[in-house]
């Protein structure tokens, strides 16, 4: 959840596939404000339209996430305030719900929950976000930390897929929170954990492992093979665009979102540009543009659509020129990927329309 402005199976080698494509032109930077965007991945707690308005300026469409996260507003608020902006803006706001995990356990938590979903998705909502308390802070009776693929919450998933409701999963964290700083491949990263370091797996050993909390996501997700999952934050396999692609691989029904993971995938190109590359095109229908920018209730939509402009340009560097430039999370410049346009059509709204279907309709 932090401030984006602070820090802002195998792939085939060569460039044998997609030839036709590969010779595609790139948008530019003047291409910004004229093609239509969707960030999928923000978190909106005022329902003030100035935000919204900056947006729709720049040719943004968001969708905004509720998640049961302590330091944001209670699930109700945040759920009544995206219920607001998109009275406000149906055509250009969607919204996520969410539902309390405390009390798991007890016989009355399942029929309360389908319950609050049902509620949402009659409001609106686009999809369903399950997040990192379970399997880094949800304890059960016996103390022991409870994980995504606990039966408890079986019965659930098993609702969205026969549904067709899409779950948004945010489970475990960066890898470089299981490293010690010196071996962290982000500023960002190094700094929130030098700071936080109750929150740096490294130094809780007593924890599960990252590799612990991604197979708990893989067995949740191989269970329920017909769910729609959205595997936000790169679904946490930001190291590496190979281990991505065989997740990918493995789930048919799966995509992600690159927010708050872009700064890792800048480092992966800084290394090997044209394998990053690769991947975008290869599985270019498989990946969804998002930032995790993040507003505080009281904050004014003014001041964050002036952070998000300079996030949102920086991102669009990336993807869509070949310019060497600086990013906060980084000591040594980044080259842009110079993504096709089509490819980027998909990253940045088309991905968006499949994965959450008549969300930006003004219908639902």
């Amino acid at each position: 959840m932090r401030s984006l402005v602070s820090s802002v199976a195998a792939l085939l080698a060569g460039a044998a596939f997609f030839p036709a494509q590969a010779a595609e032109p790139s948008y530019t930077m003047a291409d910004y404000g004229r093609v239509a965007k969707i960030d999928v991945h923000l978190h909106l707690h005022n329902p003030s339209p100035a935000f919204m308005a900056a947006a729709r300026h720049q040719n943004f469409k968001v969708l905004t996430i509720n998640v049961d996260y302590p330091d944001f507003p209670p699930l109700e608020e945040q759920q009544r305030a995206a219920i607001q902006l998109k009275a406000k803006f149906p055509r250009d706001v969607a919204w996520v719900a969410s539902f309390p995990v405390d009390g798991s356990d007890q016989p009355a938590w399942l029929a309360a929950t389908r319950q609050r979903v049902d509620g949402a998705l009659k409001a609106g909502a686009a999809g369903v976000k399950v997040w990192k308390n379970i399997g880094m802070s949800l304890r059960g009776s016996d103390d022991h930390l409870v994980m995504i693929d606990d039966a408890r919450f079986a019965p659930l998933f098993d609702d969205f897929a026969r549904r067709g409701i899409p779950l948004l999963g945010h489970q475990g964290e960066p890898h470089n929170c299981w490293l010690p700083l010196e071996q962290m491949t982000v500023n960002n990263d190094r700094e929130y954990f030098k700071a936080h370091p109750q929150y740096h797996m490294h130094l809780h050993p007593e924890m599960p492992s990252w590799e612990a909390q991604m197979a708990a996501r893989d067995r949740m997700v191989a269970a329920h093979p017909s769910l729609h999952f959205v595997g936000v934050h790169l679904a946490s396999l930001e190291r590496d665009v190979d281990e991505l692609a065989a997740f990918l691989d493995k789930f048919p029904n799966a995509v992600v979102d690159v927010a708050a993971r872009i700064g890792q995938l800048q480092y992966q190109s800084q290394k090997d540009r044209e394998r990053v590359r690769r991947f975008f095109i290869k599985y270019q229908d498989r990946v969804l543009y998002g930032s995790d920018m993040a507003q505080a209730p009281d904050q004014d939509g003014t001041a964050l659509a002036r952070e998000a402009e300079v996030v949102w340009r920086m991102h669009w560097r990336y993807f869509n020129t070949s310019d060497s430039f600086k990013v906060s999370d980084l000591d040594e410049p980044v080259t842009g990927l110079a993504l096709p346009r089509t490819v980027v059509d998909k990253l940045y709204r088309r991905n968006a329309e499949r994965a959450f279907p008549g969300a930006w309709s003004g219908k639902r």
